[in-house]
């Protein structure tokens, strides 16, 4: 009898011990980063190959291996396609064992991939995707939004130009996702300062001739022309409405809703001098940003963008919290990123929540005018710092049901 129990007992240790070492170590011997990225199209600059730079970095920082394995960075252009970002997510996921896919523009890719990293239980660490809807119905236990969302871009210069007396807006939407989330987070913040919105206009994406919808918004008569949309489409959209005498009319004024400082260096400061907007990182904010600044310009001949800022923080992240958990495991992994503070040149004390927003401060800028600027990309005057818990959207407004879960 005392050897059965003696054998049962044996059985029961070496169980709870394979149990335990499936929680431990790294999976297929490495760490493996996907960024997964626009390279060749309209959102090229403000991700693309910056991204897999910070990236990079962010690895050759930590020391290029976890627990004496390698940590090694793939790569893939997903041309701007759903399909195309789903396909490689899978690959990735199923047979390149990539632990953590990052970067993620624009919106729509952002969904699809966040959904595919739910099914197989990776992660997706979204730096370029904006949509609010990655933190509310769209939210997963798998997915941190890391850099800004459209909430936080749309309310916050909502705010700052009502408070001038713009109170009538006409929006220039690009037709997807991030699109229609600016929009309504826009208009959202224009309804709750008592402003009104008087039209609206969607377009396509990539749209290189964007006069009619300009001239629509033009005779609206409204004071604010939204331009809701991202990248070349708000660069063409600009460089229209200086053709059209819009800019020079002092009766209506542009509001990028989605401008990021690699728009304002291809419009040049002659054309977006005097644009109020929101950003989650500018270079030249203060020593750190423009120490890591300077040596990511090294490599890339270009400052930059906040999303590009967003992958190198967000990647560092991930690998700490692999470290400190001792394992790849992805619920593991998850829950040291939450309980952790974020603490660099990107973030001070910033903090993911139970929906999935990584939550910092963010800084409301207005472009300078070519006069005022020293240097090449000394593009902004930070006219306020915006605290996270400000900047985003309450928890107590979140439709994410993780939120609920929690408490």
């Amino acid at each position: 009898m005392k050897k059965i129990q003696s054998v049962t007992c044996a059985l029961v240790m070496a169980l709870g011990s394979a149990g335990a070492s499936a929680q431990t170590g790294i999976s297929g011997d490495v760490v493996k980063i996907g960024v997964l990225t626009d390279m060749t199209s309209l959102f090229s600059d403000i991700g693309g190959q910056g991204s897999v730079i910070a990236a990079r970095m962010a690895v050759e920082d930590f020391g290029g291996k976890m627990m004496g394995k390698p940590i090694e960075v793939v790569t893939a252009d997903h041309q701007n396609k759903t399909d195309v970002a789903g396909s490689k997510a899978r690959e990735w996921f199923d047979t390149q064992n990539v632990d953590v896919i990052v970067d993620l523009l624009p919106s729509s890719v952002a969904l699809a991939v966040a959904d595919i990293a739910k099914q197989k239980n990776k992660i997706v660490l979204v730096s370029g995707g904006g949509t609010s809807r990655l933190t509310n119905e769209n939210c997963s236990p798998n997915t941190v939004h890391y850099t800004y969302d459209t909430y936080a871009l749309a309310s916050n210069t909502v705010n700052a130009l009502m408070k001038q007396g713009y109170d009538s807006w006409y929006f220039i939407t690009v037709d997807y996702a991030l699109g229609q989330s600016l929009e309504k987070d826009a208009s959202d913040a224009v309804l709750a300062n008592k402003g009104k919105v008087v039209g609206k206009v969607a377009h396509p994406t990539n749209a290189s001739d964007m006069a009619s919808y300009l001239l629509q918004a033009q005779s609206s008569g409204a004071k604010v022309i939204a331009l809701a949309n991202a990248g070349g489409d708000t660069i063409n959209s600009v460089k229209q409405a200086e053709q059209f005498g819009i800019l020079k009319s002092g009766k209506q004024v542009l509001a990028g809703l989605h401008v990021f400082i690699s728009d304002i260096h291809s419009l040049g400061l002659p054309l977006a001098q005097g644009m109020v907007l929101t950003t989650g990182f500018y270079w030249d904010l203060n020593d750190e940003t423009r120490a890591w600044s300077k040596r990511f310009f090294e490599r890339h001949k270009r400052m930059p963008t906040m999303a590009q800022a967003g992958v190198y923080s967000s990647v560092s992240h991930y690998l700490k919290a692999v470290k400190a958990s001792q394992t790849d495991d992805t619920a593991t992994v998850m829950a040291k990123m939450k309980s952790t503070p974020i603490n660099d040149f990107f973030a001070k004390n910033g903090k993911i929540r139970a929906d999935g927003r990584m939550v910092h401060d963010m800084l409301l800028v207005e472009v300078k005018k070519p006069a005022e600027s020293r240097a090449p990309w000394d593009y902004y005057k930070v006219r306020a710092v915006i605290p996270g818990d400000q900047a985003f959207i309450p928890l107590s407004k979140s439709a994410c049901p993780l939120v609920k879960k929690a408490g």
